[in-house]
C-alpha cells in the first residue's frame, strides 16, 4: 500500500490548525502533525525572505492528492502555497492499512 506524506509550511499556528482539521475532517488526510518552530529561508520576488512558520505533514492516500491540494489553495493565505507529496517507501501495514481507510470516502446515504 502506497502512502503520501504531504509538506505544508504556514503562516502561524491558527492556519496551520484550520488547515489540518479541514484535511482530518474532509477525509482528505488521515493524520497532520503540526510542528510549529520552522525557519524557512527562500526567495521571493526576487529577494531572500526569513519566516517563522508552521509545518504541516498530512498523510495521505495517492487518490486524495489532487483533492488534497485544492483544498490547501483554497484555505491558505499565500499566493503560492507549498504543498510537495513524497511517497514513503514502506510502513507498519497496519498504519497505512489505517490511512487508506481514513481517506476513503464514503458513500452518501
Amino acid at each position: 500500500m502506497s502512502v503520501l506524506l504531504c509538506l505544508c509550511a504556514c503562516p502561524d499556528g491558527d492556519v496551520a490548525d484550520r488547515i489540518a482539521a479541514a484535511l482530518v475532517d474532509e477525509r482528505l488526510a488521515a493524520c497532520v502533525s503540526v510542528l510549529p518552530g520552522v525557519r524557512s529561508v527562500y526567495r521571493w520576488e526576487g529577494a531572500v525572505q526569513r519566516e517563522a512558520e508552521v509545518l504541516l505533514l498530512a498523510k495521505t492516500a495517492p487518490a486524495r492528492l489532487q483533492a488534497l491540494t485544492a483544498r490547501v489553495v483554497e484555505l491558505h493565505p499565500y499566493e503560492l502555497p507549498e504543498v510537495i507529496a513524497v511517497e514513503s517507501a514502506g510502513g507498519l501495514p497496519a498504519y497505512l492499512d489505517w490511512i487508506a481507510r481514513e481517506t476513503t470516502v464514503e458513500p452518501q446515504a
